[in-house]
Order: structure tokens, then sequence, then C-alpha cells
């Protein structure tokens, strides 16, 4: 059955480049990104790769952690990441995991029919620090994925898990929020004392809450 937004992250257990993975616990209380390939040494997926290594920072400054995904085997994921390291710039600094099996491309339905028969398709998953799933994207394999906007979506989804509150269109950290339909006229004073504006009934905007 496929995966729906709001499930639980389906668990499992995997050898990755920085040794066993059980994913629950590899999360802990983090938010993560998973987020697959359809083979090593093939030249989107290393920028790819690349670009997530360059921005360890800004995952960890949101509490997230991320793990990518291949079908193929331990020992070609490790002579990848020297092609990676080298080409890129970078260090490889997250687990790559091992699938060859397609454990986890089929617990993830990451292999589709109109795809090749044992490549994966190149998914993303964010997950709550909840293990429910919060966002997928899949990607055609000529589109390098733009891992910039998955940070601002995991700023926005952080942000409206806490506060009753959506990001409007192009939405970027720091710019005003929208205020949830849910939230009274009357209410909105006390919830959102930083101010707010009324531009429709049902559009209300305010200063992002929590900065």
């Amino acid at each position: 059955m496929s995966l729906r937004l709001g499930d639980v992250a389906p668990d499992f257990t995997a050898e990755s480049t920085e040794g066993t993975i059980q994913f629950h616990d590899y999360l802990g209380d983090s938010w993560g990104v998973l987020f697959s390939h359809p083979a090593d040494f093939t030249p989107v997926c290393t920028t790819e790769l690349g670009a997530t290594a360059r921005l360890k920072k800004e995952f960890e400054k949101r509490n997230t952690k991320v793990i990518a995904l291949s079908v193929d085997g331990l020992e070609s994921h490790k002579e990848w990441v020297k092609d990676i390291n080298e080409t890129q710039g970078t260090e490889v600094n997250f687990p790559i995991i091992a699938d060859d099996d397609r454990k986890v491309s089929e617990l993830y339905d990451m292999i589709h029919p109109n795809s090749t028969e044992n490549a994966t398709v190149r998914s993303v998953f964010v997950i709550g620090n909840d293990k429910k799933i919060k966002l997928m994207i899949t990607y055609p394999a000529s589109t390098g994925r733009n891992f910039d906007e998955l940070l601002r979506v995991i700023d926005s989804l952080q942000l409206t898990a806490n506060y009753s509150v959506a990001t409007p269109a192009n939405w970027k950290h720091g710019e005003d929020v929208v205020i949830a339909p849910a939230i009274a006229d009357a209410d909105i004073p006390e919830k959102f004392p930083k101010g707010h504006k009324r531009i429709k009934p049902y559009l209300r905007t305010t200063p992002q809450p929590n900065l």
C-alpha cells in the first residue's frame, strides 16, 4: 500500500556507509530527510550528495538528520563517496544505505513500474520528530533536487507544527505567515501579540511568531 502524508515512516534495519542503521533509532528525537538515488556513479545524484554534505550545518540547526539510499551495494557506495568528495569539493557526512535487496526501496514504494526494473525513483521523504511523514516529493531523473527548498519546507513544517499558522506562497524564514482560519479574530491579539493584518476575513497575516 502506498504511503501517505501523516503515516508513520516505516522502520527498517539496513547496512550503510556509517554502519548498521536502525532507522527510528537513528532518527531519535530528530527530524529526518530520506532520499533515494537510481544508482551509484550517476551524475545528477553525485552533485546532489555533494550539495547535501555542504548543508550539514543547516540541517543540524533544524535538528534534522539526512540519510541517502541507493540499490547498489556497500562497496560500490564507498567507491562512489570517493568520487563525490573529489568532484564536489566536500566530504560526505551522512549515511548512504546499501539497499541491494531492495527491502527499503519497496517498503517506501521507491521502485515504480514505469522506471527500470531495479532502479529507485528519486524520492524525498521529510519525517517529523514524531516519526510521521510530513512531505513526499518524487523528481524525474533529469532534474536535480533543490535542497534549499527542502530546508525552506522544513522551516515551514517545524513552525506550523507549533503555532496556529500556515506559510504563504514562496515564504522564507523571517517573513510574515498566515493565521489559521480556525483562530477567531477576537483571539488573535492574545495568540499573536506582534500584531496582524486583516486582508480578508479568511486571509490574516502576522509576523513569524517564533522570532
